[in-house]
């Protein structure tokens, strides 16, 4: 049966499949979880929803930047934001987001202006550490600022 509580945008904080942010960060060394809880950040240092990462300005965290935002109905202003962040800096800034290239943010924001990695298969996405069901839509790497593969 399908998980739909990942899907429902009263459920926010999946975890990122913690062998692929291990691939990840391997390669990019991120200070900063961009959208985190005290349970589930991938970094030392995070933001959490009190901290409101959206009215932060990330260019001032110098250092690559992960950023598995909340899938709900904001997806698009996370988007944004990271593609705003990333003409004020340099360093790389890296999403996990649902490979939904028919939406608006991904023909404003994605094609064209950052590197994408198309995930093969469905991700299953962690809560307190248990995986859950596999993803029902496919899941890409976006990446700003992007230098070399991490593939």
């Amino acid at each position: 049966m399908l998980n739909k509580g990942i899907f429902s945008s009263d459920k926010d904080d999946w975890e990122t499949p913690q062998k692929l942010f291990e691939k990840l960060n391997d390669r990019y060394h991120f200070v900063i979880d961009l959208a985190a809880t005290s349970k589930n950040a991938k970094c030392k240092n995070y933001y959490t929803v009190e901290d409101d990462a959206l009215s932060k300005d990330w260019s001032k965290v110098n250092g690559p930047k992960w950023l598995n935002p909340p899938y709900g109905r904001q997806l698009g202003l996370w988007v944004k934001k990271a593609y705003i962040s990333s003409i004020k800096c340099k360093d790389p800034i890296v999403l996990l987001i649902p490979a939904r290239t028919d939406t608006s943010y991904w023909h404003e924001y994605i094609f064209y202006k950052a590197h994408i990695d198309f995930l093969r298969g469905r991700l299953k996405f962690e809560h307190n550490g248990s995986a859950g069901d596999s993803a029902p839509f496919p899941s890409a790497i976006v990446t700003y600022n992007f230098d070399t593969p991490w593939l």
